[in-house]
């Protein structure tokens, strides 16, 4: 291997959708950069997850700020990158389960309107125009017009033809096994070869505190398994994202009146129509470590769980069934941050289940900070030093 391909000025660790990302941003800007990934692009999480840019599921103030800004760089990337990647702009909704629910929805819709977001409350016959599915006794929910859906996997490799059409040089299949900072560079050991770098970027997701851990570094992010099922083909359920109100409960953990099982797995309604007329059900949420296997409780609760809102669902062929895992921290904001006790050691990660949703503001923002750039955004709130130096834990 030629010494170029062995050195950049900036090593981006993980191919997911975060790190592709900031791989688009950062060759764009002419930055001389490398992507190091330990199977192949989109292989983990981004391949494992479903495909929501939204605000819908935010909480109001920076969190939801935050996502716009993402919607709109990514509306500018349906411009700019050249591979499609299914974007559909179509909004989505959150159906409620409970008359407190849909009283709970008014206030939120009421909120996120106020910070100039475009949410509607929708009563009950708006929610059966939606969908002849729908249970009869939904008492309503809210839509936030901005959602979008995209193919994360196809998104994935969409930015990194682009990065390398600018100059990214990708090196896959290259597990990392250790990091050392000698001087100014970064000596980075991979399972195919020595890498060297001015500045690194660990954008590895739930294995960000592997590769903390190589320079002394506690990243405070635990995994957050979840489970998916995959329905067959078949006519239109509905023809935009869906979730429950239940499912803002979950994520932050809220207390929710449901059934014993529902709760212990914390499932929640989503639905997600792909464009191929396939249909992605969740979702689950569970601290079980890197379990990665199938639980049939599991599967069962959520098809229960589906039911409750599209009853009429009976005969809907489920294909298969995977998970992944979200990347969780305590105060469900991603760190983008350069650590202080390590110059030139970045952190992107730690999205949760938010990661298709903020991937783009997240690789802008890493591109400004290495530039020296004012921001798209503040940053403070996503600075690795607001935890403290104890490890979370579930």
């Amino acid at each position: 291997m030629a010494k170029k391909d062995n050195y950049a000025e900036v090593a981006i660790i993980g191919g997911g959708i975060v790190g592709s990302c900031i791989a688009y941003y950062v060759a764009k800007a002419g930055m001389d950069c490398m992507l190091i990934e330990r199977q192949d692009i989109a292989s983990g999480t981004s391949s494992k997850c479903d495909g929501n840019i939204s605000i819908v599921d935010k909480d109001p103030g920076y969190d939801s700020q935050m996502s716009l800004v993402s919607q709109e760089l990514t509306v500018d990337l349906t411009e700019e990158l050249h591979l499609p990647f299914e974007y559909r702009a179509s909004g989505s909704i959150l159906v409620c389960d409970t008359e407190e629910e849909y009283e709970a929805a008014r206030e939120w819709v009421n909120i996120q309107r106020e910070a100039g977001l475009k949410f509607n409350l929708l009563d009950r016959q708006d929610i059966k125009e939606e969908s002849p599915y729908f249970a009869d006794d939904i008492p309503g929910g809210l839509e936030c017009e901005t959602d979008s859906l995209i193919n994360p996997y196809m998104f994935c490799y969409s930015l990194i033809d682009r990065a390398l059409a600018n100059g990214l040089k990708l090196h896959t299949f290259s597990e990392v096994t250790n990091i050392t900072k000698k001087g100014k560079d970064f000596h980075i050991e991979t399972s195919s070869g020595t890498y060297v770098a001015k500045k690194v970027i660990n954008a590895a997701g739930v294995w960000a505190p592997f590769i903390g851990k190589m320079l002394g570094i506690d990243i405070p992010i635990i995994p957050r398994k979840g489970h998916i099922l995959v329905g067959a083909r078949q006519k239109p359920i509905m023809m935009r994202n869906v979730m429950e109100f239940g499912y803002l409960m979950n994520k932050f953990e809220r207390e929710r009146i449901v059934d014993e099982e529902t709760a212990k797995y914390g499932v929640a309604l989503v639905l997600e129509p792909t464009e191929n007329q396939n249909f992605l059900i969740g979702s689950s949420r569970q601290f079980v470590g890197y379990d990665e296997s199938i639980d049939i409780n599991v599967v069962n609760t959520m098809a229960k769980r589906t039911l409750r809102f599209f009853p009429k669902l009976t005969d809907l062929r489920i294909i298969r069934a995977y998970t992944g895992f979200r990347p969780f921290t305590s105060d469900h904001l991603p760190i983008v941050s350069e650590v202080d006790e390590v110059p030139g050691f970045y952190i992107a990660a730690g999205h949760e289940g938010d990661g298709i949703s903020l991937a783009t503001v997240t690789g802008k923002l890493i591109e400004q900070m290495l530039s020296g750039e004012e921001t798209i955004i503040p940053v403070d709130p996503l600075k690795f030093e607001r935890f403290s130096k104890e490890p979370v834990t579930k």
